[in-house]
């Protein structure tokens, strides 16, 4: 919930998933404020059932708890890599990433996590344009 987002389109997207698909909504943060484009996957991306990266200090306190009572474990972007994309990764399929070059720690603590990531220069078409993997990309089915 957002800027951009508001309880009657969580409604209308209920009614359109079904009564058999709960909608899980989670409030974002001021951050840049009403004119900046913030979504969920700017501190938060998903690589398995059981794992995500995450920027802590911008992700809703009540999405924080949601994952971990499921038991999805937490890689942490540092401060110096959130500006440059670290937690924009999308998922190619379980612990296997695609992320944006020079955010080397964020790389490695993905690694130790036991995650192959393929490496993509972003300076032009991800950093420039302020759009990630998972801007540029619509995955309709994921391995």
């Amino acid at each position: 919930m957002g800027y951009r987002t508001n309880l009657e389109g969580v409604r209308q997207l209920q009614a359109l998933a079904g009564a058999d698909v709960t909608v899980e909504w989670f409030d974002l943060p001021h951050y840049k404020g009403k004119a900046d484009v913030f979504h969920l996957m700017s501190v938060l991306s998903p690589l398995d059932h059981d794992l995500a990266v995450v920027y802590l200090p911008l992700m809703p306190a009540r999405l924080a708890e949601f994952l971990a009572a499921r038991g999805i474990n937490f890689i942490h972007v540092p401060d110096e890599e959130f500006e440059t994309m670290g937690c924009n990764v999308l998922a190619l399929g379980p612990r296997h990433a695609m992320a944006v070059a020079g955010n080397p720690e964020t790389a490695a603590r993905m690694r130790a996590a036991g995650v192959t990531v393929e490496l993509i220069d972003g300076a032009d078409i991800c950093r420039k344009g302020e759009g990630g993997p998972t801007c540029m990309t619509r995955p309709l089915v994921r391995g």
